[in-house]
């Protein structure tokens, strides 16, 4: 699966694994994987603090109590942890815009990366809250339920992404 010596695991060992995360995402917590909803977890918490009024809107309530919720914030926060560690550990960590980023953008300032990684981020959430969940939502968990919608879903990511990609490959 991994060798210390390899940069990357095997794709098919990665979506073994991480098939095999759905028996006990629906055997402890009833419920499938997926990431967008901690975001409105988060922030529905955080806006609360503002204006606990908050609280009165059905679709923040439902996000702020239960396992679930946590259970994705969790997640969230150790996708972002792994993949640190994954790249120290592989000696594959750049501080640097990665050649693929220069290509398709250019050479930007660190403020002008960040502020489009934002709105690229922002955009691809508020789609996946439109859609009623996000790309491991619908592609994995949806996926592996056979679920009309979330194969619907993912075509359309795919062809979405190969139009963007054709895009910025003239750019």
């Amino acid at each position: 699966m991994y060798a210390p010596a390899a940069k990357a695991w095997s794709p098919y060992a990665a979506g073994v694994v991480i098939g095999l995360l759905q028996i006990p995402a629906f055997l402890l917590i009833d419920t499938a994987l997926g990431a967008s909803s901690s975001y409105v977890t988060v922030s529905g918490h955080l806006a609360a603090i503002a204006d606990p009024g908050i609280k009165a809107i059905k679709y923040v309530a439902r996000h702020l109590e239960g396992a679930k919720n946590w259970w994705q914030v969790a997640v969230v926060v150790g996708i972002a942890l792994g993949a640190l560690l994954s790249s120290r550990l592989s000696g594959t960590a750049r501080s640097a815009p990665s050649p693929v980023w220069q290509r398709a953008i250019g050479r930007h300032s660190p403020p002008t990366r960040f502020a489009m990684a934002f709105a690229g981020g922002f955009l691809m959430l508020l789609g996946a809250r439109i859609a009623d969940g996000c790309t491991s939502g619908h592609g994995i968990s949806g996926s592996a339920q056979l679920a009309i919608g979330s194969f619907i879903a993912v075509a359309a990511m795919f062809g979405g992404a190969m139009l963007a990609a054709q895009f910025l490959r003239r750019v």
